[in-house]
């Protein structure tokens, strides 16, 4: 009896998830297991695999180019610590494949020669990083691949970035198509801003981000070339030490280079914890800032530039 070509394909269609899901492993890092360090593993890596590294401290890099890929730390994100020795001149972790998800490990101390090291370096299609902790890296992450997404979710970002030659930042985005962070905390970051975007499109939702008494960064969210960005929920403060005190919130100082279709700063609480003025947002685009329902306190100016202020009830 003859198959109909619609039965054939739908049976092509089933084979070919069947033998992906025989084809991908899992991957042991650690003290007996299959892999003793990290780069071991990225080098076996295959599309789809998952590479699971147990507690330990770990004096290594590791670029990883497979898709569909799955890297996570084993246990508590503080035991499981990726620290010191960058790969490229670039980052402690550096993805080149696409759809790659880190989670639930400790990326600290990444320095370059060029001052612009980071724990992950975004080279692929799509990011997911969620529960990571950046402690003291130059830059936290650092991605310049054009037409990527990042999503950033339940992460620590502590005493990262620097300007000892070109800023460095908690997370600097080029021009990508969106960059979405929530639910993660940016504390005591150093002259560079705590969040540095220049996507498409920028999420800042439910995020803790301060200076604190010892940080000295610029802005807390930086978008210097517009582009649509929504902002809600936050908790922010500009601490007695920021370096650049003019604003917490910049949009579009750099020149805007892409759509900029919508501005929402809503429903956030900021704090100017220092003893100068300072504004909440600084808006250098033509689209007008939606700045709604935040409360602020200390000697703080809502909105310079274009936009409507409506206060919190």
């Amino acid at each position: 009896m003859a198959i109909s070509c619609t039965r054939l394909a739908v049976l092509a269609g089933t084979f070919a998830v069947f033998a992906a899901s025989v084809q991908a492993r899992v991957l042991e890092v650690g003290e007996g297991k299959g892999y003793k360090w990290p780069s071991l593993a990225a080098t076996a890596a295959q599309d789809g695999d998952t590479v699971k590294i147990y507690p330990g401290e770990y004096f290594d890099c590791a670029t990883w180019e497979a898709s569909n890929l799955v890297v996570e730390g084993v246990g508590d994100a503080d035991k499981v610590v990726i620290s010191d020795k960058s790969c490229g001149g670039k980052a402690l972790f550096i993805t080149t494949g696409a759809d790659i998800t880190i989670r639930n490990l400790t990326l600290t101390r990444a320095r370059v020669p060029d001052a612009n090291g980071a724990g992950i370096r975004g080279e692929g299609e799509k990011l997911l990083v969620e529960g990571v902790r950046f402690i003291n890296d130059q830059n936290g992450i650092l991605s310049g691949y054009e037409g990527s997404t990042i999503v950033v979710r339940n992460s620590v970002f502590e005493r990262n970035g620097t300007c000892e030659k070109a800023c460095s930042h908690g997370i600097y985005v080029g021009h990508s198509k969106l960059l979405r962070v929530e639910n993660s905390r940016f504390s005591d970051t150093k002259q560079g801003h705590h969040i540095k975007s220049r996507a498409e499109r920028t999420e800042i939702v439910g995020n803790t981000i301060t200076d604190g008494p010892n940080g000295t960064a610029s802005y807390l969210i930086d978008i210097p070339n517009g582009g649509s960005a929504v902002i809600t929920g936050n908790t922010m403060e500009k601490g007695p030490r920021a370096e650049n005190r003019s604003t917490a919130i910049e949009i579009g100082a750099e020149g805007v280079t892409q759509p900029t279709r919508e501005l929402l700063i809503e429903n956030n609480t900021f704090k100017n914890a220092g003893g100068y003025d300072t504004f909440f947002v600084s808006n250098f685009t033509a689209t007008d800032a939606m700045v709604r329902g935040n409360r602020i306190t200390g000697r703080v100016k809502p909105l310079h530039g274009d936009g409507e202020v409506v206060a919190a009830n």
